[in-house]
C-alpha cells in the first residue's frame, strides 16, 4: 500500500519558502505555500540582492531557474564604492565582468522569477496565520485570520523576522541591534538626480562615519534605494517629538543628525522622491537553534534574523530552501528530513550570524570610516 505523500505546508511566500515549494514541484512532490499578503503585487518588495556562488546561485540551479536569473540580473551592480562623509570617493571597486562574480537583481524580479516557476494555486493569497494548533505526531492545524483551516504534516516558518511558526519551536525573539535605517529614495535618477546618480555608480555606494552613515542602492528602472543609517535608541523620533509622517520634519531632523556631512552625501538625504521609512534593524539571538521538533522547522529569517551588514539573508534563505527541499525528497520520513536538514542549517546561520553582527557593530562604530576602509583595502 502506497504511504499517502505528507502535507507540506510553507508560511511565507518570500524567497526561501518559494525556493522550497519549487524544488518540491520538480520532483513531483505536492507542497502549498501561504502568505498575508492580498496578493503578490500588494507590497513593495524592497531594493537589490546580489546572489553568491554558494548560496543564492546554488539554489537557482537547483530550483533550474539559473538560465531565467542571468537574463534578469545586473553583473554591473556590483560595483562597490567607498565615500568620505565629504563626498570624496576613497575606493571604487568595479568587479570583473567574467561571469564568476555575484550579479545583482531587484527583490521583487526574484520573486516573481519564483512565483511564476510553480504550479498555479501554490501559494494562497491572504492567508495570515494567527496560530498553528499541535494535533499529535507531528500534525499541525494552521488557523488564519479569514476563519480558514488547514491541517499540515509539515510546517514550515518561512514566514521572516516576527515569524508565528517560531513560537513552535523557540521562545526567541528579535533583539533590536542599536542602529536604525531611514529609509528614502531617488526616482529616474540618472535624468533628474544626475549628481546623485554618478556618485552612486552602477551598484552601491557606502559613506560610513562615525556611527552614522549613508549608503545608496542601485536598483533595476532607474531607482536608487537609500538608507540613512544611525546607532540611535529604537526610539528616536519620539524622544524628538517627531512625526514621521512629516516629510519636513524628518528631513530636518536627519540633517540634523548628519550635520558636517558634505552637500553632495546631505543631497540622498533632501533629494527623496518617496518619502522617509523608519526600519529599525533587529536580530535573533545567536546561535538560535532549537530541539527538534516533529513536524515542524524553520528556514530564512525565521531561523536567523541577521542584520543586513552580512549581505546573506535571502541569499541563505534560498540555500536554506534548497537544502530542506533536498532532504525531503532524500528522506522517506519527514522527521529524519527535518534532522538531516537542521544538522546543516544550525552551523552554517550561526557562523554567518556572528559576522553579520561584526559587520554591523565595525560599520557603525566611532573608528567605522578607518574600519571601512581598512576592510574594503583589504578585499579589493
Amino acid at each position: 500500500m502506497n504511504t499517502p505523500a505528507p502535507r507540506i505546508a510553507i508560511i511565507g511566500a518570500g524567497p526561501g519558502g518559494l525556493t522550497c515549494a519549487r524544488i518540491l514541484q520538480r520532483q513531483g512532490i505536492p507542497v502549498t505555500v501561504h502568505d498575508l499578503d492580498a496578493s503578490r503585487t500588494s507590497r513593495h518588495q524592497g531594493g537589490t540582492l546580489d546572489m553568491h556562488p554558494g548560496t543564492g546561485q546554488h539554489a537557482l540551479r537547483a530550483a533550474g531557474l539559473w538560465d531565467a536569473f542571468t537574463a534578469l540580473s545586473r553583473p554591473e551592480g556590483e560595483q562597490m564604492r567607498l565615500v568620505s562623509r565629504d563626498g570624496r570617493v576613497l575606493i571604487d571597486a568595479v568587479p570583473a565582468q567574467d561571469g564568476q562574480g555575484k550579479p545583482e537583481i531587484d527583490r521583487g524580479q526574484l520573486r516573481d522569477l519564483l512565483l511564476d516557476s510553480l504550479e498555479p494555486g501554490t501559494v494562497r493569497w491572504g492567508h495570515q496565520l494567527t496560530h498553528a494548533e499541535p494535533l499529535g505526531e507531528g500534525t499541525h492545524r494552521l488557523h488564519f485570520a479569514d476563519g480558514s483551516t488547514a491541517d499540515a504534516d509539515l510546517v514550515v516558518g518561512a514566514d521572516g523576522a516576527w515569524s508565528k511558526v517560531r513560537r513552535l519551536v523557540s521562545d526567541a525573539t528579535p533583539v533590536y541591534t542599536g542602529v536604525t535605517f531611514v529609509e528614502t529614495g531617488l526616482d529616474d535618477a540618472d535624468h533628474r538626480h544626475p549628481e546623485r546618480a554618478a556618485l552612486t555608480g552602477n551598484g552601491t555606494m557606502m559613506a560610513l562615519d562615525n556611527n552614522q552613515g549613508i549608503i545608496a542602492q542601485r536598483n533595476s528602472g532607474g531607482h536608487i534605494r537609500v538608507y540613512i543609517g544611525m546607532r540611535t535608541d529604537e526610539d528616536w523620533y519620539q524622544r524628538r517629538n517627531l512625526d514621521l509622517n512629516d516629510n519636513q520634519a524628518v528631513r530636518e531632523a536627519l540633517l540634523k543628525e548628519f550635520t558636517g556631512w558634505g552637500d553632495d552625501l546631505l543631497g540622498f538625504i533632501t533629494d527623496t522622491d518617496t518619502g522617509y521609512t523608519n526600519r529599525p534593524l533587529h536580530a535573533l539571538p545567536v546561535p538560535h537553534i532549537w530541539p527538534h521538533t516533529p513536524g515542524v522547522t524553520l528556514l530564512g529569517d525565521a531561523a536567523h534574523l541577521m542584520s543586513p551588514f552580512s549581505g546573506m539573508g535571502a541569499n541563505l534563505a534560498m540555500r536554506d530552501g534548497a537544502d530542506l527541499a533536498a532532504a525531503l525528497i532524500e528522506h522517506p520520513s519527514t522527521d529524519d528530513a527535518i534532522t538531516a536538514y537542521e544538522d546543516i542549517l544550525f552551523p552554517r546561520s550561526s557562523e554567518a550570524a556572528e559576522g553579520a553582527a561584526e559587520g554591523i557593530n565595525s560599520a557603525f562604530a566611532p573608528d567605522s570610516a578607518t574600519q571601512a576602509l581598512a576592510h574594503m583595502t583589504r578585499n579589493h
